[in-house]
C-alpha cells in the first residue's frame, strides 16, 4: 500500500484561480468649461492641447475594486484657456486570485485600458456639443506607463537606500 500526501486541494484548502470581471462602467464626474467664451471660436490659430492622466483605486471589498481614470484635457490659445474638460470615468471590477505585481498591473493597466475608450468618447461628445472640433485622443499604452512607474519607483528606492548607506 502506498502512502498518499494530501495536496492542498484534497485537504479542502483550494486556492482561488485568477478571475477578472467588469461589474459596472460609469461616468463618475464630468466638467466642461469654456473660459474664453465666443472668443475661442474667432481665433485663427489652433489651440495647444495638453492632457493629464491619473488613476485612483478604492478597494470596495476583498474581490471588488473601483478604478477611476481621471483625464483632464486643456486647450490653450496663447496663454488663455479655450476649453477645459475633466472626466472621471470609473469602473467596478471583480478581481480575485491575484496578488502583488499581478494585482497592481491589472488595476493600473488592464482596468484603465478598459475605461479609456469610454472617457475618450465622452470628451469627443462634450466637445461636439460645445461646437469645438472633435479631439481624437491618441491611444495610451497603459502597460508601458505601468512599467515606467515601476522602474521609477525602483530608482527612487535605490537612491534612498544609497543615501541611507552614505549617511551611516
Amino acid at each position: 500500500m502506498s502512502e498518499e500526501n494530501p495536496t492542498p486541494e484534497a485537504a479542502g484548502e483550494e486556492k482561488a484561480s485568477p478571475a477578472f470581471a467588469i461589474k459596472r462602467v460609469y461616468l463618475k464626474d464630468l466638467s466642461f468649461e469654456t473660459p474664453m467664451g465666443i472668443e475661442a471660436f474667432n481665433q485663427n490659430q489652433p489651440p495647444k492641447v495638453e492632457q493629464e492622466l491619473n488613476v485612483q483605486v478604492t478597494k470596495i471589498d476583498e474581490a471588488h475594486h473601483e478604478v477611476v481614470l481621471l483625464l483632464t484635457v486643456t486647450a490653450k490659445i496663447e496663454d488663455r484657456t479655450a476649453f477645459l474638460i475633466e472626466v472621471k470615468q470609473a469602473g467596478v471590477f471583480n478581481i480575485t486570485g491575484l496578488s502583488g505585481v499581478q494585482m497592481a498591473q491589472t488595476i493600473n493597466s488592464t482596468c484603465p485600458n478598459i475605461l479609456f475608450p469610454y472617457a475618450r468618447e465622452t470628451i469627443d461628445s462634450v466637445l461636439s456639443r460645445g461646437t469645438f472640433a472633435a479631439l481624437m485622443l491618441p491611444p495610451i499604452n497603459f502597460d508601458a506607463v505601468f512599467a515606467q512607474a515601476i522602474a521609477q519607483q525602483k530608482q527612487q528606492q535605490q537612491a534612498a537606500s544609497e543615501s541611507a548607506q552614505t549617511d551611516a
